[in-house]
């Protein structure tokens, strides 16, 4: 299911750590594999629990319990925006409803055309930078105005 190149990532995390600790690359090993498939499903998690040798209900814990883990298909942009009471009172709940409206779904969904996912985040540790979001886990996007989330939209929609 993963390529050889996630593999030799995996490997490369697993490097890190002495031989009787490999389930201390458990995180990085689900980021490669979902930057790879998008998502990851309960294979994709059984077959990394498989190769570095540890439960299978050790990883999905690991997965459900981290938001930045998609386990279910999410769209090709999935924008997390951060609701915790700071980024809410400093427009983070305007921010959020802007996207809703401009895309037509609500925190959870994803968008018909399977572009787009919208997420409701936790505290993203910019609270000076509100409100603020995430765009596919790797790019966070501070003070996002009305302008400024109308033109990430423009630019993602490409």
């Amino acid at each position: 299911m993963l390529s050889q190149q996630c593999y030799q990532k995996i490997d490369r995390e697993l490097a890190k750590y002495p031989a009787d600790q490999r389930q201390s690359a458990v995180m990085a090993s689900l980021a490669h594999a979902q930057v790879e498939l998008g998502w990851l499903s309960p294979e994709t998690m059984q077959e990394i629990a498989d190769y570095i040798g540890m439960p299978a209900i050790a990883v999905q814990e690991v997965a459900t319990f981290y938001n930045m883990f998609n386990i279910k298909p999410v769209g090709q942009h999935k924008i997390t925006v951060c609701t915790n009471l700071p980024c809410a009172l400093s427009g983070g709940e305007r921010a959020a409803q802007r996207i809703k409206d401009a895309l037509g779904i609500d925190f959870r969904d994803t968008t018909a055309d399977g572009k787009f996912t919208l997420m409701e985040g936790e505290c993203m540790g910019a609270c000076g930078d509100a409100p603020v979001m995430l765009v596919n886990n790797h790019r966070m996007c501070s003070f996002m105005s009305d302008a400024k989330i109308d033109a990430l939209l423009e630019d993602l929609n490409k």
